[in-house]
């Protein structure tokens, strides 16, 4: 099955997932919110992603190397607009971004 070939990437991909939740939230809270706002619509989307191939591994998809190459360029773009700012949910983000970009790029 696949979800047992993947384990590595499917630890990863949640680790991305919730690093990149718990950077949309404290970005809302952040005092210039409207500086954060690619931060913030990168974040979302990166979550999305990285739980979406979960689930694709999950069930077996046939598309999981298609959805991989996907979930690494989505999480390659959030990693670089986390890294431009200096909080640290920011920075954290930025980091599981890029783990999981590589781990993808592994089966993309």
């Amino acid at each position: 099955m696949a979800h047992e070939k993947h384990q590595d990437l499917l630890k990863v991909l949640h680790e991305c997932m919730e690093a990149c939740n718990h950077c949309f939230d404290a970005c809302l809270k952040e005092e210039d919110v409207k500086m954060m706002a690619a931060c913030i619509r990168l974040d979302r989307e990166c979550a999305d992603i990285c739980g979406y191939l979960a689930q694709a591994i999950s069930r077996n998809s046939p598309n999981i190397s298609e959805l991989a190459a996907l979930c690494a360029k989505v999480c390659e773009d959030c990693g670089n607009e986390c890294k431009k700012h200096d909080h640290e949910h920011c920075q954290k983000c930025a980091e599981a971004c890029f783990k999981c970009a590589e781990e993808c790029k592994k089966i993309a």
